[in-house]
């Protein structure tokens, strides 16, 4: 049974969020990773040291064309009683340097062990959020 109660306990806990931004054309474009909330209400994710083709990734791309994004944390169980999913909606920044891009880094690093090892070499994503939305079963 899943041990937290509130959506933004939900979301704080869950081990990965997706990231939906709008791309040119409209659709939407996924992108997937570690997401730890600041103490004033933003949320942040990070290009990592994690193989990839270029570092001049879609996600970041669109969210410099339109900053309106979606984050989701959801949790599937056999037992469908224990089902739930979070949405949060919000305004991306890219951050290159400076300060929000290490606090950022920092954040992750403290909610992810995996950053004591894989490098955070790229730029943060900062999401002031708007809205929640969510559903239990």
């Amino acid at each position: 049974m899943w041990s937290t109660s509130t959506p933004r306990a939900r979301f704080a806990h869950a081990p990965v969020a997706r990231l939906a931004t709008v791309a040119p054309r409209r659709q939407a474009a996924p992108g997937a990773g570690g997401v730890r909330a600041s103490r004033r209400g933003r949320l942040h994710t990070a290009v990592d040291a994690k193989p990839k083709t270029t570092q001049r990734l879609r996600r970041l791309a669109n969210i410099e064309g339109n900053p309106l994004v979606s984050l989701l944390v959801d949790h599937y169980a056999e037992d469908w009683t224990q089902l739930w999913w979070v949405r949060i909606d919000g305004i991306a920044a890219v951050h290159h340097d400076g300060n929000a891009m290490q606090a950022g880094r920092d954040l992750l690093r403290a909610k992810y062990a995996q950053y004591q090892s894989v490098s955070l070499n790229g730029p943060v994503i900062a999401v002031a959020v708007r809205r929640w939305s969510s559903w239990h079963a």
